[in-house]
């Protein structure tokens, strides 16, 4: 597991997608509005780019979000940003709202820790990505996740110096092995995980606590109901994910 500073131990209440319960996902507005809500950190989507840029959305096409029937992956970053997300919010009175390129959310939260989840099955896309991150000089604040096992082994292999997630595999490693076994094969930094998957809880307290002795960040989503935030904090976990952070932030009051 890579070295990282002390600091990414901290307690994090992340805005998932923003803050998506009042403003439309995955956008400036709704990044600002879960920083101004209690947020301490943003998790966020990205798709390449038919020209070779990020855009920070969760879906791999138009369709539900914009009511646009394009793929991202053959579209430029032009006409992305033309598209309006606010469309499938269901709201007139928000105006409208684009779909920001990964440097430009960089650039607007320069001091604000975030997971970035590459959505595409599509190791090729890593190098790309990192070169951005890297741009900004955003490693030691950026935790890099996918869903994709071959995507998250490319992203270490290339030397990524900042964190990256567990694969599912790490995390039923985890869940099942010995602790001392278990160890050997993990080389990820942070357990981005729902409280359920697949049947499987993962909210136990000695495999949380397995994680905390192995070094590992242990944030769940997605979580909106304040009394559950409070007891997976109090089991040990050291992040929320939440679609709406006003909602979560009191629980994280106080704490350390």
């Amino acid at each position: 597991m890579s070295g990282v500073s002390d600091r990414e131990h901290r307690l994090r209440l992340y805005g998932h997608r923003g803050a998506p319960a009042h403003l439309p996902e995955n956008t400036l507005p709704a990044f600002e509005r879960a920083l101004a809500d209690g947020a301490n950190s943003l998790e966020i989507d990205v798709h390449p780019t038919a020209d070779g840029h990020f855009v920070v959305a969760h879906d791999p096409d138009g369709q539900r979000m914009a009511g646009v029937a394009e793929d991202i992956r053959t579209s430029t970053l032009d006409q992305v940003k033309k598209w309006n997300v606010a469309a499938g919010v269901g709201r007139d009175d928000i105006g409208r709202h684009s779909i920001p390129s990964l440097a430009e959310t960089l650039d607007a939260f320069p001091n604000v820790p975030m997971s970035i989840d590459l959505k595409p099955d599509e190791p090729d896309a890593v190098a790309p990505l990192l070169e951005v991150v890297a741009r900004y000089g955003a490693e030691d604040r950026v935790t890099l996740a996918s869903f994709s096992t071959r995507v998250v082994n490319r992203i270490r292999r290339l030397g990524y110096p900042g964190r990256t997630t567990l694969s599912k595999s790490e995390v039923a490693v985890l869940r099942f092995l010995p602790a001392a076994l278990a160890k050997k094969f993990v080389a990820g930094n942070s357990a981005h995980i729902p409280v359920v998957h697949s049947g499987i809880r993962l909210d136990g307290r000695r495999f949380i606590a397995r994680c905390r002795a192995l070094g590992l960040r242990v944030d769940y989503w997605v979580v909106d109901d304040p009394e559950e935030a409070r007891r997976l904090l109090d089991l040990g976990a050291t992040g929320i994910m939440s679609d709406d952070p006003a909602l979560i932030a009191p629980v994280f009051a106080g704490r350390k």
